[in-house]
């Protein structure tokens, strides 16, 4: 049984655009492993771009730093 876990900031996926990404991943896992999609959990996390960390800084400091 696949569990994935997708994490993106949140900064507005949309329902179609999460719904592409289960799919996708879905059928990737089917396509490569012969995983049935029926037992394929896809998980998609949103997180806020201060609780999210690149180069020691938050998301948002790392934009300011490199336009």
């Amino acid at each position: 049984m696949p569990y994935v876990n997708i994490k993106v900031t949140r900064e507005g996926v949309t329902r179609e655009q999460k719904s592409a990404l289960i799919a996708g991943v879905t059928d990737l896992l089917f396509q490569v492993l012969q995983k049935p999609p029926a037992v394929t959990h896809v998980v998609i996390d949103e997180v806020d771009l201060d609780n999210w960390g690149l180069g020691g800084v938050s998301v948002p400091d790392f934009r300011k730093q490199n336009p």
